[in-house]
C-alpha cells in the first residue's frame, strides 16, 4: 500500500520516472525471486540444524516452562 502512494504522489511530480518504476517493478521482483528462495531455503538449514542440537535438551527435560 505504501508503494502504491508512494507511486501516486511520484506520477504528479516526474511521470516518465513514475511509469519507468511502473515497468521496472515486475523485472526486479523476477530477478530477485531466486535469491529469496535461496533465503528461505539456507533459514530452513539453520532450522532443521538448530532443531538437531537443541534436541538432547529438549529430550531431557530442559524445554519446559
Amino acid at each position: 500500500m505504501l508503494t502504491f502512494l508512494l507511486w501516486i504522489a511520484l506520477f504528479p511530480i516526474c511521470w516518465p520516472l513514475a511509469l519507468l518504476a511502473l515497468v521496472a517493478w515486475p523485472l526486479v521482483w523476477l530477478i530477485t525471486l531466486p535469491f529469496r528462495l535461496l533465503g528461505i531455503a539456507v533459514e530452513g538449514v539453520f532450522e532443521l540444524l538448530r532443531a538437531i542440537v537443541m534436541l538432547p535438551a529438549r529430550v531431557l527435560g530442559g524445554g519446559r516452562r
